[in-house]
C-alpha cells in the first residue's frame, strides 16, 4: 500500500517569529534554505509517483532545494490555512483580545474553519491514492497537521495533536489494513 510523505517548508522570517503565515507569500531565510537542502538526503533513493506542492514560494523553494524541482505539480488544496484577519499575528497577540483562542478551537474572522481545510486535504489524499504509488507533498504546518488527522479518520481539528516543525519529514502509511503514522516530525 502506498505512503504519503509530508514535508513542511523550511524556515521563513514569520515562522521563526511564530506569526500566522497563511496566504502571505514569503521566501525562506538562509537557515530555511540550508534546512531544505538537507532534506534531499532524507528523500534520496525514494520513488514517488507524484510530487505535489503548495503554490507558495516557501513550499516550492523547499521542494526545489530538496531536489524535486523538475517533478513539482502545484496543488492549491495544499495552501496553508487561511488565517483571515489574523494573518501575520502571533497567537499571543490574538489572545490579548480572545483569551484561550487557538486556530484549533475557533476560526479566524474572515478565514477558514478547520472543516473547510479538512475538505481541501481530503481531495489531496484522494489524489495521492489515485497516483498508483507513494506521494510526496511540500506544504505548511497547519494544513499538513489537518491532513494527518483526516488521513487517520479523525476530525480536522485533531490536527492540534500533531506538532510539526519546519523542514521536517513525516510519513503516513499502513499497518495491515489500518492507516497509521509511520514517521512524524523527523528532522
Amino acid at each position: 500500500m502506498s505512503e504519503i510523505w509530508l514535508t513542511r517548508h523550511g524556515e521563513t522570517e514569520w515562522s521563526r517569529e511564530g506569526r500566522h503565515t497563511g496566504r502571505t507569500d514569503l521566501g525562506l531565510t538562509p537557515n530555511g534554505e540550508a534546512d531544505a537542502r538537507r532534506l534531499e538526503s532524507k528523500l534520496a533513493g525514494r520513488s514517488f509517483s507524484v510530487v505535489l506542492s503548495s503554490p507558495k514560494q516557501r513550499a516550492l523553494e523547499t521542494a526545489r532545494l530538496a531536489g524535486f524541482g523538475d517533478r513539482i505539480e502545484v496543488d492549491d488544496d495544499l495552501l496553508e490555512w487561511d488565517y483571515g484577519d489574523y494573518e501575520g499575528l502571533t497567537t499571543e497577540q490574538i489572545q490579548a483580545d480572545r483569551p484561550g483562542w487557538s486556530i484549533w478551537n475557533g476560526p479566524p474572522p474572515g478565514g477558514e474553519t478547520a472543516d473547510q481545510v479538512g475538505e481541501r486535504v481530503r481531495r489531496v489524499i484522494d489524489r495521492c491514492g489515485a497516483a498508483g504509488g507513494d506521494a510526496l507533498l511540500f506544504a505548511h504546518g497547519h494544513v499538513l497537521r489537518v491532513l494527518a488527522a483526516v488521513y487517520l479518520g479523525l476530525p480536522p481539528a485533531e490536527g492540534a495533536r500533531f506538532s510539526l516543525d519546519t523542514a521536517t519529514v513525516s510519513v503516513l502509511g499502513w499497518e495491515h489494513d489500518e492507516r497509521t503514522i509511520r514517521t512524524w516530525n523527523a528532522s
